[in-house]
């Protein structure tokens, strides 16, 4: 064998919780600097793959959700697109199973492209529901890609009970040392995680593999981490893209056939902007055919904010989340309305709204449940929800809450200092009226710490959460909103 047969060089280029996000933006840096969009995005990919030999573009969950154009077609503008990009592998996110599972079925059988995923499972049958890896053979060297997804996922399908999955990361492990065990003999030059569990899980799950299993590489997603260089735990790299189209990973890596391993690598997290590449006119068409139907429906004003909104972080209380909290406080008689920060998915709306902003900012649609609960368990819920761990950037539960609400958080005691009602103390034993989303009611042990027999029967107090922002801008204008301190940290 040859030095040139021995050694081989790839490019990996990856990205991961893309959401949709097809448009270029201006940035303000400069006059026509623009960045991000599927354009450039596209561009780039084909550049590279004719400048290089042997080159692989992967992306690790969450092509789903974030955009109009995603959601008005619910995802199959996405995966058409996705087909133009032609990535080589895909692994799930917890978003591709926002549309239900029956309907990520027939996404997956819309790709033309391979998606992996090695713990989902069909309970009854003990069956994996999607393909669990594949080798790809690229310039003689047999490459594995084994996908693993997130506990979020099983949190998508708490509706559906007939499909389980591996959750613990002691799973998740043992289920990637069961198929390189199977597949050992198949002489894999390479082996990639691609998961979708969050870059901190990623350097856990890496510390969990026996090396003799052979995972060279973890390119993950669903914690939007942006990276100065790859962690390495266990001789393995973990790597991961932010979050969207502004910005691709770059592995440039030179891999021995004789050790099957990685000897030379190099990482790049690069700016995807009109220095990188050209734009590809062809896949602007594409994405145009899907704009102009979905500008014709929803630019449409809906109504007028005082001024812009903003929605800065999602660990923290902020203006748009005020608003949309007490928006949903007038529907009933609730004391105490909960809205994830995470369902808030642009950073600023307004002061002009159109239905289509209205849209991109609270894609997520979902029934709001009515539960009544004593003062012991409002407690129970706000100690929950304000601990330290809920606000690590990328993986928060953090709620906004609405009007009349102050609850004060000792970071140093890790306690609930005190909670109050329009200035009332709250009451054990009084009983207090409160308000979720149905993802929220449906995981609200993980996302509230209060359990399903805690919380009682639920009322349904609207199907679409949506259409109450909708009809209340529609109505209210010149609406104001404000950071009050309603979640204070000591």
């Amino acid at each position: 064998m040859t030095l040139t047969e021995r050694f081989k060089s790839f490019t990996i280029l990856h990205s991961n919780d893309m959401h949709g996000d097809f448009l270029a933006e201006a940035t303000g840096l400069a006059e026509g600097h623009v960045i991000g969009g599927m354009s450039l995005l596209s561009g780039y990919i084909n550049k590279v793959r004719q400048e290089e030999k042997n080159v692989l573009f992967v992306i690790s969950g969450d092509m789903l959700q974030g955009s109009t154009i995603d959601s008005e077609h619910k995802g199959l503008s996405t995966i058409e697109i996705m087909n133009y990009l032609a990535p080589d592998v895909v692994t799930l996110g917890n978003h591709e199973l926002d549309y239900g599972l029956p309907h990520l079925l027939f996404l997956e059988k819309m790709a033309n492209f391979p998606i992996v995923n090695a713990n989902l499972y069909i309970k009854k049958y003990n069956k994996r529901l999607m393909q669990p890896y594949i080798i790809l053979n690229v310039d003689g060297f047999d490459i594995m890609f084994i996908g693993i997804v997130t506990e979020e996922a099983l949190r998508t399908l708490k509706r559906d009970q007939s499909i389980g999955t591996f959750i613990s990361l002691e799973d998740a492990a043992s289920e990637v040392g069961k198929i390189c065990n199977a597949y050992k003999n198949e002489d894999i030059d390479l082996t990639v995680l691609m998961t979708h569990i969050g870059f901190e899980e990623d350097k856990k799950l890496a510390a969990l593999l026996d090396p003799e299993w052979g995972v060279d590489m973890i390119i993950g997603g669903h914690s939007h981490t942006f990276l100065e260089q790859p962690a390495e735990v266990n001789n393995i790299l973990i790597a991961q893209a932010g979050v969207g189209t502004d910005q691709i990973g770059r592995f440039d890596i030179v891999v021995d056939d004789d050790t099957n391993s990685i000897v030379e690598w190099k990482w790049q997290l690069l700016p995807v902007d009109n220095n990188l590449a050209s734009p590809d006119p062809e896949i602007e068409k594409l994405i145009a055919t899907f704009k102009e139907g979905v500008d014709r429906k929803y630019n449409r004003l809906i109504g007028r904010l005082a001024h812009k909104l903003t929605h800065p972080r999602r660990e923290e209380e902020t203006e748009l989340g005020n608003l949309f909290a007490d928006i949903f406080a007038q529907l009933d008689n609730l004391d105490v309305v909960f809205v994830s920060s995470g369902a808030i998915r642009g950073k600023e709306l307004g002061p002009l709204v159109t239905l289509n902003d209205l849209k991109t900012v609270f894609p997520y649609d979902d029934t709001l449940y009515k539960f009544r609960v004593t003062g012991v368990h409002l407690v129970k819920i706000f100690t929950h929800i304000m601990r330290p761990e809920n606000r690590i950037a990328g993986q928060s539960l953090y709620f906004q809450v609405n009007k009349g609400i102050k609850a004060v958080y000792s970071d140093v005691l890790h306690r609930l200092e005190s909670l109050s009602i329009n200035g009332q103390s709250i009451q054990d034993d009084n009983q207090y009226t409160i308000c979720m989303d149905g993802y929220r009611y449906h995981n609200s042990e993980s996302n509230l710490g209060i359990t399903h027999q805690e919380l009682g029967t639920p009322k349904v107090i609207t199907t679409s959460c949506q259409d109450v922002i909708e009809e209340y801008l529609s109505h209210h204008q010149n609406l104001d909103s404000h950071i009050e301190g309603r979640l204070v940290y000591k």
